[in-house]
């Protein structure tokens, strides 16, 4: 410490003792161009320096996939000793009002490698927390960090390098504010499904892979699809005639979501079969449950069953409820036993009965005539 003061008052005596130094003017000038001097001097140094460690970090896999954040690094170092010199060049000369704008500046300026490092950062966790879990709603909410990380950055940066400066922000957030509120109402559904994406995040009623119903399906086509994306407007699903379908988000949190692959990808089909009243129920359910097992999809335990569950019109109601390994074959399922089921029973003799009407024509009674003759 003694050294770097004795250091500095023998430059300031050579400083005194060059021409035109005698003016306060003068001094200052000269004062200036030695701390540029000196900047320039300290900034080869670390420049050197950071060579050094930048071969080091080159030895570790972040860095040497992320080069970028060592240049981001030097970026800010590189601002700061150009700040520090520029804010005693002014203070030198007295100009205090443009030693808050370089500060400003530097605040403004910095914002760029800080954005830069964040994504880098942001990217990182992504792959090591994100990739590691099976849900895939992380990997949306980072993909959102990433978007808005850096516009989020460079507004805190202008409002404090405003404040630095000595501008009053308030008022500017309160007129924000208040066109804020004056843009909601003009937009208020897109704000509405910009919330409910939001909800639709956090409460990951599904994810995208999952297969789901789709109310708002068209006519005639298939009613359940699988989600591919879940936007902060819209979600879009493709359903499995091929069709993508997208939802706003407002619509989908009003509705009853129905999801087939939430917990697990095994569910319970229930194939509804009538029999006519002479045929054996027994047998009926024997040929019912052996068709369900010859299914290759379909789960042994819970083993397949049978149950009666009505007595219609014209026939007895079973209920095959068969347990499938795969959601995504439910329609492949109802398709196969009812396939199947007709055939068998129609090798054993089980009719499926049909709305049939026994229409009966009796003859009709001829008036007969009186007893009386003609006279």
């Amino acid at each position: 410490m003694e050294i770097t003061t004795e250091s500095i008052d023998r430059l300031l005596e050579w400083l005194r003792g060059l021409p035109g130094s005698h003016t306060a003017f003068g001094l200052a000038v000269y004062k200036s161009l030695a701390v540029l001097a000196v900047t320039c001097l300290v900034w080869y140094v670390l420049k050197a320096v950071l060579r050094i460690i930048e071969r080091r970090l080159q030895n570790y896999p972040f860095f040497q996939s992320n080069p970028q954040t060592i240049h981001s690094f030097r970026r800010i170092i590189f601002y700061a000793l150009v700040a520090i010199a520029l804010t005693y060049a002014t203070r030198l000369f007295g100009l205090t009002v443009l030693e808050t704008v370089f500060q400003a500046l530097l605040i403004v300026l910095a914002a760029g490698p800080t954005k830069d490092i964040l994504i880098v950062a942001l990217t990182y966790l992504e792959q090591r927390l994100a990739v590691r879990t099976n849900t895939k709603v992380d990997d949306i909410i980072f993909d959102l960090l990433n978007r808005f990380s850096g516009a989020i950055l460079y507004v805190t940066a202008v409002i404090l390098a405003l404040d630095v400066v000595g501008i009053n922000v308030m008022p500017f957030i309160a007129g924000a504010g208040v066109a804020g509120i004056a843009i909601g109402f003009a937009a208020k559904d897109t704000l509405s499904n910009l919330i409910a994406g939001v909800l639709l995040i956090i409460d990951r009623p599904f994810e995208v892979g999952d297969r789901i119903e789709v109310w708002s399906a068209p006519k005639g086509s298939a009613s359940w699809g699988d989600v591919v994306d879940i936007g902060l407007r819209a979600t879009r699903i493709k359903t499995t005639d091929n069709i993508v379908i997208i939802i706003p988000n407002n619509e989908i949190m009003k509705r009853d979501i129905v999801n087939y692959t939430s917990i697990t990808a095994q569910i319970r089909v229930r194939v509804n079969i009538g029999i006519a009243y002479e045929a054996d129920i027994q047998k009926a359910k024997a040929i019912i449950i052996e068709v369900a097992r010859r299914m290759d999809w379909a789960a042994d335990s819970p083993a397949p069953k049978v149950v009666v569950r009505n007595f219609g019109e014209s026939s007895v109601d079973l209920q095959l409820r068969v347990w499938i390994k795969e959601a995504r074959r439910r329609m492949d399922t109802i398709s196969f036993v009812i396939d199947q089921v007709k055939e068998a029973f129609d090798g054993a003799g089980i009719e499926i009965p049909y709305p049939k009407r026994e229409i009966q024509i009796t003859p009709s009674m001829e008036p007969t005539g009186g007893n009386g003759a003609a006279s």
